[in-house]
């Protein structure tokens, strides 16, 4: 049976409830079968976004079931929305505190619902964080962003086929465009190509990769797909995706005793005939990695646009690795490597050649860290938490946006061989990642030691709590060459200028569609948007939101 834990938080906590606390998990088994299966359970579905020693993008679990009552935690866990809505206290106060709210899962069975107590309840003591010397910051920007005297149009475009009865309907991740044809991926693992206002099946991950996964949600299935500066010609383009752990030997792997839950894996194709309408052809696979969890795996697959034949950028290959939620398991060494290893990372690859330790693929010569031993000479840049999104400026200025932990939401100018600080600083502020995660600090007097490279803008969770990366502005008046992006909960769009002189200011835009101002939570009637951006070839950028499955043209208003 398949579940949908990730997608959503299990707001569970660490309280007072009335009723006799003293008894609380006297009733969970203590089976060593149904231990073991509610570890599965666990490990597969929930681990990305819990565990037992510390908070991450929910609280942490550890003696939950003998401070809240089996009852409850069966009842919330089966309809959590229901819970909330009837003002329980507990659950009213952890929404305001991680700002969302999983599915019911009702159709869990008695024997599984026990089975992941049971696992649970073996962690029995409540872990109190050891509080750090410093006050933390709680509010790293003062001011929210306010609205421009610009605001755009949003024109429907389409809807995409639905790929799961429930939000979100459909999971459409990356709009890419290649000659005239405009595609756009479902991470559940069709690609769709747009095509008068209707979408015509492209591509089927299911029938081409046999163990491709897509579940548990988040970062996995397909990520991103990007087409070759030569398509025309060599017919080749390229695919990130996930596959269970352990499927094959990684060329990038952590030490044994760390446990492998997905693997991406970025694959070559190669059509027949590049005017096929569906794909056939050929696939052969570049590179495999290893990612402790679901979340913050491969992000972004990209080549960038304005280098030019003959250039040495022209055919490099970009990809997007995160930290694969390492930091937040308690692995923050994986992340914290000074360039000696993949993850959380902006890597460059020559797809068309051979000199990589696996054969499969080239380090090209003017990547930062070639001839360096001790470092990983793929790397391009490194410090990130969460790369989504890699665009480029009409300057050839590298974008990347890196989506934070609790408080910070990064824009970055990313320049060969740079620091950008994960998991030891958010944003411009210092974190430690052997504590507590959901706290920042100042920044140490001997900041300069560590060479770290800021973002040139960023907003706080008082805006939105997780960035959508967009792309410069190619159309339009005053909109024209700035940088457009969202917020991928709420919805909301915003631009900057990073041209300006100073700290880009972030602004948000007005939202209007069928001339009318709305918002996108009101037209999707869903408080999660998981908005994304895409671009076609003639400049114009789209907006996707997986709650609903639809895609709009955006446009500044007139």
């Amino acid at each position: 049976m398949k579940f949908n834990f990730i997608f959503g938080l299990l707001l569970l906590a660490i309280g007072c409830q009335n009723g006799d606390k003293q008894n609380y998990g006297k009733d969970i088994s203590s089976d060593a079968l149904m231990i073991s299966q509610g570890q599965k359970i666990f490990v597969r579905q929930c681990s990305s976004c819990h565990d037992f020693k510390q908070k991450g993008i929910g609280p942490n679990l550890s003696g939950v079931t003998r401070s809240v009552s089996s009852a409850w935690l069966k009842g919330f866990i089966a309809d959590p929305a229901k819970v909330i809505k009837d003002n329980d206290a507990r659950a009213v106060a952890l929404y305001e505190e991680f700002k969302a709210v999983m599915p019911g899962f009702s159709s869990l069975t008695d024997v599984e619902m026990e089975s992941l107590l049971s696992y649970m309840h073996t962690y029995e003591k409540t872990v109190t964080e050891v509080l750090d010397t410093v006050p933390s910051i709680l509010n790293p920007y003062a001011d929210t962003a306010s609205f421009a005297d610009v605001s755009i149009d949003l024109e429907f475009i389409t809807q995409v086929p639905a790929s799961h009865t429930e939000a979100p309907l459909a999971r459409i991740n990356k709009l890419e465009c290649v000659g005239d044809r405009t595609l756009v991926c479902d991470l559940r693992g069709r690609m769709y190509e747009l095509k008068n206002g209707k979408t015509e099946l492209f591509f089927s991950m299911e029938d081409e990769i046999k163990d491709f996964v897509s579940e548990p949600g988040l970062a996995s299935g397909l990520g991103s797909f990007v087409f070759h500066p030569d398509f025309a010609t060599n017919g080749l383009w390229y695919t990130v995706h996930t596959e269970p752990g352990n499927t094959r030997p990684a060329d990038f792997q952590y030490e044994d005793s760390i446990a492998v839950m997905l693997q991406g894996v970025v694959t070559e194709w190669k059509m027949d005939d590049v005017n096929d309408k569906v794909f056939s052809g050929k696939k052969r696979e570049l590179l495999r990695v290893d990612y402790v969890t679901g979340i913050h795996g491969m992000q972004e697959l990209n080549f960038n646009p304005t280098a030019k034949k003959g250039d040495a950028d022209y055919g490099m290959l970009y990809i997007g690795m995160g930290d694969g939620g390492s930091t937040h398991k308690g692995y923050s060494h994986i992340c914290n490597h000074r360039g000696q290893r993949i993850w959380s990372s902006v890597i460059r690859i020559d797809p068309q050649g051979n000199n990589s330790d696996n054969g499969k693929y080239g380090i090209p010569v003017d990547n930062p860290y070639v001839g360096e031993e001790a470092r990983c000479q793929e790397i391009y840049a490194y410090g990130f938490r969460n790369p989504n999104r890699i665009t480029w400026d009409n300057r050839g200025r590298m974008i990347v946006s890196d989506i934070g932990q609790a408080h910070i939401e990064e824009i970055n100018i990313v320049r060969p061989g740079g620091f950008y600080g994960w998991p030891i600083r958010e944003g411009e502020f210092t974190l430690n990642p052997y504590g507590n995660q959901n706290k920042i600090y100042p920044l140490p007097e001997n900041d300069d030691d560590y060479q770290v490279v800021y973002p040139i803008t960023a907003y706080d969770h008082d805006d939105g709590l997780a960035i959508s990366g967009g792309f410069i502005m190619e159309n339009g008046d005053r909109l024209k060459g700035k940088y457009v992006f969202g917020d991928i909960t709420s919805g909301k769009i915003f631009f900057t200028d990073l041209d300006g002189k100073g700290k880009p200011v972030i602004q948000r835009l007005a939202i209007y569609y069928n001339n009318k101002k709305t918002t996108l939570r009101e037209m999707s009637g869903k408080w999660r948007q998981d908005l994304r951006f895409g671009r076609d070839c003639a400049g114009d950028i789209y907006v996707m939101t997986k709650a609903d499955g639809r895609i709009y043209r955006l446009k500044e208003q007139k």
